[in-house]
């Protein structure tokens, strides 16, 4: 068993750190909606992780085998504030920098996704490194768009790098299911498994076998990956700047009000929320200038 200093204490997270590898465990009920407290948790639990040298892989997965992330908490957006005109930070958001310290930190970092991920917690699982699914099980959904906004947390940035340009406008605009077959095929997914034990003995195993390695080769192998890639800040900071657009689209409010009148955050709504998303821009009256 591996020793560390660091403490990682959650309402929404249980970690435990066994040979190297800490196994982060996502428990928010009732579908793990990135509500503002498991939001602040994992800002939290990024920054300790990255810096803690007891850690050398990092695997996130959810004590739920039907969700992982549902998306971020859509009553928080819509409290979100739209009196003044939007302006282009300077610097990364704090949602921003947790993924992106799950994309570049000097240790492997492995989304195990054995169910639903959408929106947000779609944008967290494609900041990692390496994402892992189950067959017929695994579903993605990036679903803002219905929504009347666009994916805020790197989504814009992160798939088109992972599956190319014209497959991540499919997955944004059409706001449909992605089965875990076609997000393997698209490079979404490294892998697919039969089950979800299947899952979890296969990372499991690659996950001791990396944190077996020479820490430092590790980290500068993972940077020298990086550097293969453009550089992602700018993308980041004006997709922000966007996104803060999009909110003040007279469709953003009813559309998002609209999708949490018809089920959205429950299991049942989330169960569907592709067919819920296309009922909701089917139901809601639509503004001039949406």
């Amino acid at each position: 068993m591996s020793e560390t200093n660091v403490t990682y204490t959650y309402d929404t997270l249980s970690v435990a750190l066994q040979d190297g590898v800490l196994y982060a465990t996502i428990s928010n009920p009732p579908v793990n909606v990135m509500t503002l407290g498991l939001y602040a948790d994992l800002v939290d639990f990024t920054a300790k992780v990255a810096a803690d040298d007891a850690v050398r892989v990092v695997v996130m997965q959810s004590a739920d085998p039907e969700f992982f992330i549902a998306h971020f908490d859509v009553s928080v957006i819509l409290t979100f504030p739209i009196d003044t005109a939007p302006e282009r930070a300077t610097s990364l958001s704090p949602f921003h920098t947790m993924c992106e310290l799950m994309r570049t930190m000097g240790k492997p970092t492995i989304a195990k996704l054995a169910g639903r991920v959408g929106g947000g917690g779609n944008e967290f699982a494609a900041a990692c490194d390496m994402r892992f699914g189950v067959r017929d099980r695994t579903i993605i959904n990036q679903m803002e768009v219905p929504l009347g906004i666009l994916p805020g947390g790197g989504g814009t940035q992160h798939l088109p790098r992972l599956m190319g340009r014209s497959r991540a406008l499919e997955v944004i605009l059409g706001a449909e299911d992605l089965d875990a077959e076609t997000a393997e095929r698209w490079g979404y997914l490294n892998r697919i498994f039969p089950d979800t034990a299947t899952l979890d003995s296969f990372v499991e195993r690659l996950a001791l076998r990396m944190a077996a390695w020479p820490a430092g080769a590790v980290a500068l192998a993972k940077a020298s990956v990086l550097n293969a890639e453009p550089p992602m800040t700018e993308g980041l900071l004006d997709e922000a700047f966007l996104f803060q657009q999009t909110l003040r689209l007279p469709a953003a409010r009813i559309n998002m009000q609209a999708a949490m009148d018809q089920g959205a955050q429950t299991r049942a709504g989330e169960a569907r929320i592709g067919a819920l998303m296309a009922e909701v821009a089917a139901g809601a009256e639509q503004p001039a200038g949406t």
